[in-house]
């Protein structure tokens, strides 16, 4: 697929400031339905349990650490340098896209089954942490969030986006936005981690914008990722997979990357029906596929991903 040039300003343009998303009313009580979050008894969240609001940092943090299942509802934006601790069961949610956490780094870190859902969160410092991150964590659904810093500040002024780490497993990431940032997501921390991670980090991206962005969509250490329907506007860096991890890369699309699919230190990939743009891919090829992956799916062709997800990508739906 090549983009003509009144068409890749309005692309630019549209990936860089999603700023009236298209609303969508959605369940509070909807489960994981696609990737590897559909599997190990699937991800529901909180759903069977209480539904609270709550509308500062205070009340969020209390809420989202008590024990049994739990759905909360965010009605207002926050603002502070705090830390969001998740534990399991829990399904969070903002109410509709003006909702904006500032500053909130979000962690779900030795639980399982949680759902975080239509959270817009913006400039978390590096000393508070990664805005979403992930650790030692199962069954994880990650969908229509809107991730992002600035790019102003050198690559280490901010952490992670989106980052997956320490063993995790049964991990997806849908309709997401992650953009203007140098480090987006990182999925395993770090090289000399084979031991605990070898085996794990199973996550699925899909139906995601990833735009202005230097590097990580993502990059993908020791374990097995399944990436498709995916739109790259404006990612140096693409997707990297790294000591040993296996991928399966069908039907994304790369608009101006420099490296959309590569390798580094012994990673693999399986890719089809790609659009790579003027790049391509240099990783080596793997062994995953659609019938080992571990569960069934659908991908939209191509030629059909830029309105699968610009637009409906990001915090566009509404509780």
């Amino acid at each position: 697929m090549k983009f003509g040039f009144s068409l890749l300003v309005t692309l630019t343009c549209a990936a860089s400031a999603l700023a009236a998303p298209l609303v969508k009313r959605a369940s509070l009580t909807e489960a994981a339905t696609t990737g590897f979050a559909t599997l190990n008894g699937g991800t529901t969240g909180g759903a069977g349990g209480t539904t609270v609001s709550v509308s500062t940092l205070s009340e969020l943090q209390s809420a989202a650490s008590s024990s049994g299942s739990k759905i909360i509802k965010i009605t207002k934006s926050i603002t502070g340098a705090g830390v969001v601790k998740v534990a399991s069961d829990k399904t969070i949610v903002a109410t509709d896209y003006t909702v904006v956490l500032t500053g909130v780094a979000i962690s779900i870190k030795s639980v399982s089954n949680v759902i975080l859902r239509n959270l817009t969160i913006k400039k978390v410092l590096a000393a508070t942490g990664d805005a979403i991150g992930i650790q030692a964590s199962q069954n994880v659904w990650i969908d229509h969030v809107d991730l992002s810093s600035d790019t102003d500040n050198g690559k280490d002024y901010y952490d992670g986006l989106l980052d997956i780490t320490h063993a995790c497993d049964y991990v997806t990431v849908t309709y997401s936005y992650l953009h203007d940032h140098y480090k987006a997501s990182l999925v395993g921390h770090s090289d000399d981690n084979g031991a605990e991670d070898s085996g794990h980090l199973t996550v699925s991206y899909m139906g995601n914008l990833f735009a202005n962005l230097n590097s990580r969509g993502p990059s993908f250490r020791f374990g097995t990722g399944h990436l498709w329907n995916n739109f790259y506007s404006e990612v140096s860096d693409g997707i990297n997979t790294r000591q040993g991890a296996q991928l399966l890369v069908e039907n994304n699309v790369f608009y101006n990357s420099k490296k959309p699919l590569y390798s580094t230190d012994g990673g693999y990939a399986t890719a089809s029906g790609n659009d790579f743009g003027d790049a391509e891919n240099t990783a080596p090829a793997g062994t995953k596929t659609s019938s080992n992956i571990g569960y069934s799916y659908s991908k939209a062709a191509t030629a059909d991903v830029w309105a699968m997800v610009v637009g409906p990508a990001g915090a566009t739906l509404t509780f």
